[in-house]
């Protein structure tokens, strides 16, 4: 089946090379904060390009190049096998690391999907938050850490509720070993802060950072 195992060891790097620049470890994201995403590569950013991430889609495309090339039979099998690999391996190697090997903040895990706030105003000047956020120790140790929030798109400099959330920390959670647990949060903030009268709603799939001293991770 291999023809050329040169060109297997060239399609093996350049694989190796792109999954590692899409690795979403530490952060939500490798690299930045990305919003699109191609055969899992981040392409777009707040900021314009993300030339990592076109980077290590390129790299990936030369591995199926010399893949191809490397076989003489299989070849869209083998294709289709190596863009599975690169969108669902980093998740797994993740989570084998943090099963395994990982310590404190970096054994945690954020289900960002389940999270949510709601917002209602109080009185005039009062506005109240209410928030629940999952989380999951994957080690046997009690880990403890704050939450913070902080501005992940352009948009939230209209009306930041989710960066003001920050005036009412720190938001110190302790998780025990391979304890899985809801955090609420609930706090008030001043509608003068936001420039409105009043306002109610929701937000979903909240950005948050997890904060351990000088160790940071924006999930």
């Amino acid at each position: 089946m291999i023809k050329n195992k040169k060109y297997l060891i060239l399609a093996i790097i350049f694989f190796s090379i792109s999954a590692a620049l899409n690795f979403p470890f530490p952060h939500e994201y490798p690299r930045g904060q990305e919003i699109s995403v191609a055969f899992g590569f981040p392409i777009n950013t707040m900021d314009g390009l993300s030339y990592i991430g076109v980077t290590g889609l390129l790299l990936f495309i030369i591995s199926l190049f010399f893949l191809v090339k490397s076989l003489d039979q299989y070849h869209v099998r083998m294709v289709l096998i190596a863009m599975l690999l690169v969108v669902f391996l980093p998740m797994e190697m993740v989570n084998a690391y943090q099963n395994t090997l990982a310590t404190g903040i970096y054994a945690i895990e954020y289900d960002r999907e389940s999270s949510s706030c709601v917002f209602e105003t109080k009185n005039k000047k009062t506005l109240t938050a209410n928030c629940q956020f999952p989380f999951e120790n994957h080690s046997n140790h009690p880990v403890r850490f704050n939450i913070e929030f902080y501005k992940k798109y352009l948009f939230e400099d209209d009306m930041p509720m989710l960066s003001l959330l920050n005036e009412g920390g720190p938001y110190e959670v302790i998780l025990h070993g391979k304890e899985r647990e809801t955090v609420n949060i609930e706090t008030e903030m001043e509608l003068s802060r936001i420039g409105v009268d009043s306002i109610s709603g929701d937000s979903s799939m909240i950005n948050i950072k997890i904060v351990d001293g000088e160790k940071v991770r924006k999930l």
